[in-house]
């Protein structure tokens, strides 16, 4: 029997070379040659979706009048979406314990809270960060507290919208917390109301202008940059600090590190752990 992959069509050189750089420029991740396979595999399922015989059908698609929306459905495809409920729990442990305190403080005294998970995916991340500010500050809800959960992939951000887990993937939550948060439906668990109170939701594409004009306290950027070139995430870090809050803090992923100019704007406060200590922007 053959399977899918044995029967996608054969990407050419040229039509790889088009695709990558329309990625690229769109998302700034950079697809290697070693890529090739891995997007004829993920792109050959909108090839059927769309009824196309090739690739060269396709890169026409993404050049006419429908290839905007079209695009909507290549970044789909191609994004990673790896994620857990508090993984790399130290960067939870740290919110809670180094960061919050001031903020909780800062909101009973009628001020303005923001944190921002800046690529949710499918929203274990955010859903752990508003679990680790309504265990600290159970009354975040009737406060200005809110944390804003985006991803470029429309699909994964309706999907953390939803709050709707499989049971395979919440062990990390632990029963008390779990019960306190989740309700379960059959084999699945839905976020609580009182939970997704202090959410919002939203498509959002790192490298385009940001619809806010806000700052942040907090900003939760994890194993996304290393996918990008090196001027797209240094250009990343640097608009990062324009819209931190003064001290605000930055958790990134475990195998990344500020770097380029905006370094000078940040210190390390623990393991890929950031606090911004040269504001470019006004703090509240």
């Amino acid at each position: 029997m053959l399977t899918a992959q044995d029967t996608a069509p054969a990407m050419t050189a040229a039509q790889f070379g088009k695709l990558s750089q329309i990625v690229h420029s769109d998302t700034g991740i950079v697809l290697s040659e070693a890529k090739r396979g891995l997007l004829v595999a993920r792109l050959s399922k909108r090839l059927r979706a769309l009824n196309m015989a090739d690739f060269g059908a396709y890169c026409t698609l993404l050049d006419s009048d429908r290839g905007k929306e079209e695009r909507r459905h290549l970044l789909s495809a191609i994004t990673t979406n790896v994620t857990a409920f508090f993984r790399e729990g130290h960067h939870f442990d740290a919110l809670a314990r180094d960061v919050l305190p001031q903020l909780i403080a800062r909101a009973k005294a009628g001020g303005r809270v923001r944190l921002w998970s800046a690529a949710c995916s499918s929203g274990e991340e955010a859903y752990s960060m508003a679990m680790t500010v309504l265990d600290a500050f159970p009354d975040a809800a009737q406060h200005d507290v809110l944390i804003l959960a985006t991803d470029i992939d429309p699909e994964v951000v309706a999907r953390a919208e939803s709050g709707v887990y499989p049971t395979d993937t919440i062990a990390a939550i632990g029963g008390q917390r779990l019960r306190k948060y989740f309700d379960q439906q059959g084999d699945s668990f839905t976020a609580k109301p009182a939970l997704k109170a202090i959410m919002r939701f939203g498509e959002l594409n790192l490298h385009q202008p940001w619809p806010f004009s806000g700052t942040f306290d907090v900003i939760f950027c994890r194993n996304v940059v290393i996918y990008f070139d090196t001027d797209m995430r240094r250009s990343l870090w640097q608009r990062f600090a324009t819209v931190l809050s003064s001290d605000g803090a930055l958790f990134i992923g475990h195998s990344e590190r500020v770097d380029g100019p905006a370094a000078q704007q940040f210190r390390i406060t623990g393991a890929t752990q950031y606090q911004l200590v040269t504001p470019t922007s006004p703090s509240h």
